[in-house]
């Protein structure tokens, strides 16, 4: 149980990575562009079919929103 609330909180955080590389271009190649690519690697699993779900609202795509809800919804239902 330790594990995955573990798992959980590390996920958290390479989810809001994820959020704030988004506000800077990269540019392929730069060392930065690598980190990048292993986060949304990483994210993209869960971020993927929760963005088909709930549509973009104008231009701001909030599945990172539902996505932080729902795990710590998770968080809660198994204790941590």
């Amino acid at each position: 149980m330790d594990l995955l609330c573990s798992l959980i909180s590390v996920y958290f955080i390479v989810l809001f990575a994820r959020i704030i590389l988004s506000w800077f271009p990269m540019q392929p190649g730069t060392p930065m562009a690598s980190i990048a690519s292993v986060i949304y690697q990483l994210t993209e699993p869960v971020m993927g079919p929760v963005r088909r779900l709930i549509p973009t609202i104008g231009m701001i795509d909030i599945s990172p929103i539902v996505v932080f809800f729902g795990l710590r919804i998770l968080q809660s239902a198994i204790g941590c």
